[in-house]
């Protein structure tokens, strides 16, 4: 018998419970340390991206946005979805961060990359910090977009009310957090070809079948 923390969890057998258009979910039967299985229920999602719009006089652009799971609407940062496979996720970041908020950014880099909860699903998030930030057009493309509220804050007002907990989105509660590390600090962004390890394709290849 393996040592503690060299067992392979190999999926003796897989099915689909539920596809839809963001997101499916299988039950997987995995192998056990102890030679039995049990069933892991998985959530295959696209994944995504959020972004730290962060101006030259350190304040964030914020979006409050209805959340239909919670019942209301939170304070995050602008964020959206990978539409497809193989599309860069900095693509994805600028073009939210126009169609939400109508900014555009000179400079991007990557913060931090999220598990959103790793205990049932393997939706991930990449959060970037963009700076040299100005105004574009901004299309309204859907009913979601055009109820969106976006509101200027000073960095340190936005971490005081993830600590009072009043952002609980998890990647804007860490995207605001490491921004406020790297200002206080000097530490360093990575850059956006920073690889990603956890970024989701599963869900997106069923596309591709």
């Amino acid at each position: 018998m393996s040592g503690p923390g060299s067992h392979d969890f190999r999926v003796v057998s897989s099915k689909d419970v539920y596809v839809g258009r963001i997101l499916a979910l299988r039950a997987d039967e995995v192998a056990m340390p102890g030679g039995g299985t049990a069933t892991r229920e998985v959530v295959e999602h696209l994944g995504a991206v959020a972004v730290v719009a962060l101006d030259d006089d350190d304040r964030v652009t914020l979006i409050h946005q209805y959340r239909h799971p919670v019942g209301r609407r939170l304070w995050e940062l602008p964020a959206g979805l990978i539409d497809h496979l193989g599309e860069d996720p900095v693509e994805t970041a600028g073009r939210e961060l126009v169609e939400e908020v109508g900014l555009a950014a000179e400079h991007w880099s990557v913060l931090l990359d999220v598990a959103a909860s790793p205990g049932f699903t393997d939706e991930a998030v990449r959060v970037y910090l963009a700076t040299g930030i100005s105004a574009v057009d901004r299309d309204l493309l859907g009913d979601e977009e055009a109820d969106l509220v976006a509101r200027t804050f000073p960095l340190a007002d936005a971490v005081r009310m993830v600590l009072a907990g009043e952002i609980v989105n998890a990647a804007s509660v860490g995207g605001i957090l490491a921004t406020h590390v790297i200002r206080s600090s000097g530490a360093s962004p990575r850059p956006t070809d920073a690889p990603w390890v956890d970024l989701p394709t599963r869900f997106a290849a069923r596309e591709q079948g």
